[in-house]
């Protein structure tokens, strides 16, 4: 039994759906379908999503947001007329939408989750008239009904632990599930996003709530790839991975899979299927718990950028006890989360994102680091790119370090900073912004 899910760029038009239906009834093992919102159809298009938060947006600003959604339903509608769907299912759409922009605004990000999380919902509704309108047993479940339950601490959505337990009572619904991403609801019954991407963190969570033998996840290429296609011309595709692969991978910059969503099939040990809508026959890359390392010590390289460095020296800083409490804290104290933590007797380098350092919180920072610590010395690097070296394979062979050492250097690329995780799983390279594409060329030129 398989649950598979859907991106915004399989379901932006009706052509788009077609293959869908043909892929999801093409195997009767496929049970349970989780749909995204429309994307993009072209370069110069703009996704579902982001039309509702601009409508959401400028309703809470006081403007009128009415004709951006008129322009969703009228993206509804296109659809609706390739796949011959009735205006019925339009028209419900449309007084769903004005019913939510004009709903209660006294909670902002209340009322803003729940007209974003509409994109997915309205057209999991339309997807599954679609299925019926072939004749296909089909039915559109609302996350509500199914029980998928979320919390939201700290800002941070969340599915709750007895959610599994509710969206495994989905096995009695008969024909396909049609269940929309995106989203769950609190015990209070408000509406909940998760990050952006999140119907793939939907979707791992209905296949481990449904106890599902694989979660396939369609997108718009053939396979993960070993590097950004951007950056290196026809890069080798990726067969097979771990989770923890995916997950250092997926930090560090790779879009195809959202990092979160491995987390829910990961621990029911369900395999994850990375396929293509639009070339279905492609072997597609799988994710799993374990692999045999044959191809080397790399399987991917990625990089991210938007970071700064934190470095602060103090003469025997080993020595001291809740040194590195106290400085995390003085972060703490300005809502600021590091990403790395590279450090040596006497000094550290807290690694961050650049863009959590607004107004005069760098200045305030440095200043509290040197009067409450007693620093020597704190400097700032901005710009820099962080570039993660990973494999499985890294802790069985020697050399790894040396080989991407010697081919950035060869390239000329300064390294500002090396950290290896514990698990031995990633290295990261630190370099300034501008020469991000050069190492990165440098590292796949030696290792694949």
């Amino acid at each position: 039994m398989k649950v598979a899910k859907f991106g915004g760029s399989s379901l932006a038009s009706g052509e788009q759906i077609k293959k869908v239906f043909e892929i999801v009834t093409a195997d009767p093992e496929r049970k349970f379908v989780v749909v995204s919102a429309p994307g993009k159809r072209n370069s110069d298009d703009i996704k579902v999503t982001d039309l509702l938060i601009e409508a959401a947006k400028q309703q809470l600003r006081g403007d009128n947001g009415e004709p951006l959604i008129e322009d969703v339903v009228a993206r509804y509608g296109n659809i609706a007329k390739e796949l011959d769907i009735s205006e019925e299912v339009i028209t419900a759409i449309r007084e769903n939408l004005q019913a939510l922009l004009h709903a209660d605004q006294s909670e902002p990000k209340r009322y803003l989750d729940a007209l974003k999380a509409s994109g997915e919902d309205n057209n999991a509704k339309l997807i599954a008239a679609y299925f019926q309108r072939c004749g296909v047993e089909a039915q559109y479940i609302n996350p509500n009904k199914a029980g998928l339950i979320v919390s939201d601490e700290d800002g941070f959505t969340q599915v709750l632990p007895e959610s599994y337990d509710r969206l495994y009572n989905l096995h009695d619904v008969p024909g396909i599930v049609v269940f929309p991403g995106f989203f769950g609801y609190t015990l209070d019954g408000d509406v909940l996003t998760f990050s952006r991407s999140g119907s793939d963190i939907t979707g791992s969570i209905l296949a481990n709530g449904v106890k599902a033998d694989l979660y396939e996840n369609f997108t718009d290429v053939d396979a993960v790839y070993a590097v950004n296609p951007n950056v290196v011309p026809n890069p080798k595709g990726i067969r097979e991975l771990t989770y923890r692969e995916m997950r250092e991978l997926s930090y560090a910059g790779f879009s195809v899979f959202h990092d979160e969503a491995l987390i829910p099939a990961f621990r029911a040990g369900i395999p994850v299927h990375i396929q293509n809508t639009n070339n279905p026959a492609a072997q597609g890359t799988r994710i799993v718990s374990t692999r045999d390392n044959t191809n080397g010590p790399v399987i991917g390289i990625a990089s991210d950028k938007g970071f700064c460095s934190i470095y602060v020296s103090k003469y025997l800083m080993n020595r001291e006890v809740g040194f590195g409490r106290k400085l995390l804290h003085i972060l703490e104290d300005y809502g600021v989360a590091y990403e790395h933590i590279p450090s040596g007797i006497d000094d550290v380098t807290l690694i961050l994102r650049q863009d959590q350092m607004k107004g005069d919180s760098e200045k305030k920072i440095i200043t509290r680091i040197m009067q409450e610590l007693h620093a020597d010395e704190v400097i700032v690097e901005h710009n820099l790119a962080l570039i993660m070296v990973v494999g499985e394979g890294m802790r069985h062979n020697v050399g790894t370090t040396a080989r991407a050492s010697k081919a950035l250097a060869d390239a000329k690329v300064n390294i500002e900073m090396i950290n290896q995780g514990s698990s031995e799983v990633s290295m990261m390279f630190g370099v300034k912004e501008h020469s991000e594409e050069m190492a990165i060329q440098a590292l796949y030129h030696e290792f694949f």
